[in-house]
């Protein structure tokens, strides 16, 4: 379910075709590089007016390094190069210690086995996603308390390299002319830019499942949310997104949640083509227990 570049699609923006947003799906960049990465690339150089600017949105579940590595195969190394890597941080979650361990319960761990790993794979793609990054953008700085920023800076920086900028926004609003113009040749600074899979070439796609759920037409969006939230809790998942079809309206609806915090919006009208539906994508750690799940939801 391509949620993302639906969404992108119905922006609204003017210019913005949808033809211009290109979708890569079910596989990870150092994997797909060859059959799907850099033809798409290279589609979009080859047009009869490129592009000035190409904005690639990974999955927030995505390490960046392999990515920007991509920008070295031959086909297209001549051709473009990475202005910049931004890293989007969710600042309530910062500041609720969502990706933040106890140090006392951490150091009781050590002592009594000194070979265990702490580190989770969301916390370790926290990192990852920081250190590389040429700027960190820091949302919805209009639900922190007072003290909430300190906190999240102080994670951040741990992180990144002293010469990254943050930026603090509210709402996802911020001005393209910011984000673009970096210039920092990503592919030709990697080594600066530490990863824990530097050492190795092999790495787990089993970290994280997602699948998808069809609840047909809903009546009402908010007791949809309700009924998701204990579900969410129970089974610990990340993340839910998709497009609900409401009885009654001829408007898409578009839901979006991180954790217990939904948004849910209409953002265009069901084209004549579409099946009108709700479509949900779940995500979550791989051992989730999907038949549960689907049948909680579907319930």
């Amino acid at each position: 379910l391509g949620v993302d570049s639906d969404i992108v699609k119905g922006c609204g923006i003017e210019g913005c075709d949808d033809d211009d947003v290109l979708e890569l799906a079910n596989g990870c960049i150092c994997c797909t590089v060859a059959d799907d990465f850099v033809p798409a690339i290279e589609k979009l150089l080859n047009r009869e007016t490129p592009p000035d600017h190409i904005i690639i949105e990974t999955s927030g579940l995505a390490l960046p390094k392999p990515l920007v590595k991509a920008f070295n195969w031959p086909e297209i190394r001549t051709r473009v190069t990475v202005d910049g890597v931004i890293t989007l941080v969710d600042g309530r979650a910062v500041a609720d210690g969502l990706f933040a361990t106890n140090p006392e319960i951490i150091e009781q761990h050590r002592l009594a086995d000194e070979n265990l790993d702490h580190e989770s794979p969301l916390e370790e793609l926290f990192e990852e996603q920081l250190a590389c990054a040429d700027m960190v953008v820091v949302n919805k700085t209009d639900l922190l308390e007072e003290g909430d920023m300190d906190t999240i800076l102080a994670a951040i920086r741990k992180e990144i390299r002293p010469q990254v900028k943050i930026v603090k926004i509210s709402h996802g609003e911020i001005s393209a002319s910011v984000l673009l113009g970096l210039e920092s040749a990503a592919e030709d600074d990697l080594d600066s830019r530490h990863s824990h899979h530097d050492d190795g070439h092999e790495h787990d796609h089993d970290d994280f499942e997602s699948f998808e759920v069809d609840l047909g037409e809903i009546s009402d969006p908010d007791a949809l949310v309700e009924k998701l939230l204990p579900i969410i809790a129970e089974h610990d998942i990340l993340r839910v997104k998709g497009f609900g079809a409401v009885a009654g309206k001829d408007m898409r609806l578009v839901i979006q949640g991180v954790g217990s915090r939904f948004q849910h919006y209409y953002d265009q009208e069901w084209s004549e083509t579409a099946e009108r539906k709700t479509r949900l994508v779940v995500i979550g750690d791989h051992d989730m227990d999907e038949a549960a799940i689907r049948a909680a939801i579907t319930a």
